[in-house]
């Protein structure tokens, strides 16, 4: 089997300040990996990096064994953005016309069949939204637009679900929920690519975890990252150069 995602020996650098340096991983399909970071390491455009939205100074990056840059089956790719529930929050639309539209992704130009909504419906229902499916998407809180975004990815049958951030905004106890949401998804054989600040939640649903700081220092299953001293290493390192300039919310 392709492995998922394949980064090999990737550099990037905004303005020619370096972001990333010759940074390379696999990730194999139906992993959970928790990406953590200091603010400024890089994560966020790793992300994008890996899903083909950005390209890499150098290096290489392959999704589903395709260069990342020629993939053009985007309906197996989900994507949950930092900024997203702040960006849509006032869109006119209901929670169904949001998961419509993954679903619009992967019909292509042919209108939406029964069995097209029978998939909208079984995303919806997953993600435990159907009582708010007609409702505007701008009246519900911040975990609930999350979930939303998640049956959109789900309406286009993603393989893969590559969130960044998303309990940040979140109430405390809606986390405990999104998360198990992830976990049953991954248990059904989605791969999650997951960008988290909470290190103590992160590590106890990913099975597998990488600390990135400019640089990868770990990326191993949870138990053995978590021995590796790979945290201490990454944080002390951004400490030591906390007068860096902070790009882009990595």
């Amino acid at each position: 089997m392709r492995t998922a995602i394949s980064v090999e020996n990737v550099s990037f650098a905004y303005d020619e300040q370096p972001v990333l340096r010759n940074v390379s991983m696999t990730i194999e399909p139906g992993e959970f990996l928790g990406l953590i970071g200091p603010n400024g390491s890089g994560k966020t455009t790793l992300l994008k990096i890996m899903l083909g939205l950005q390209s890499p100074d150098s290096g290489t990056v392959e999704l589903f064994g395709t260069p990342a840059g020629e993939f053009s089956e985007g309906t197996r790719l989900g994507y949950v953005s930092q900024h997203s529930t702040d960006a849509d929050s006032m869109m006119p639309v209901t929670v169904r016309e949001v998961v419509e539209m993954g679903r619009y992704a992967h019909a292509g130009l042919r209108r939406l069949t029964d069995e097209d909504h029978r998939i909208i419906d079984d995303a919806i229902n997953t993600v435990e939204m159907a009582a708010y499916a007609d409702r505007r998407i701008s009246n519900l809180s911040g975990g609930q637009r999350q979930r939303v975004y998640i049956a959109r990815a789900l309406a286009s049958e993603a393989e893969l679900l590559a969130l960044d951030e998303p309990t940040v905004g979140v109430d405390a106890d809606v986390v405990d929920q999104f998360y198990e949401l992830l976990t049953e998804l991954n248990a059904e054989g989605i791969t999650i690519v997951l960008i988290e600040h909470d290190i103590g939640m992160v590590s106890e649903h990913a099975d597998t975890m990488a600390c990135l700081d400019g640089e990868l220092y770990e990326h191993s299953a949870t138990s053995e990252f978590l021995e590796s001293g790979a945290l201490e290493r990454a944080f002390s390192s951004a400490r030591a150069v906390s007068s860096r300039p902070v790009t882009g919310g990595d």
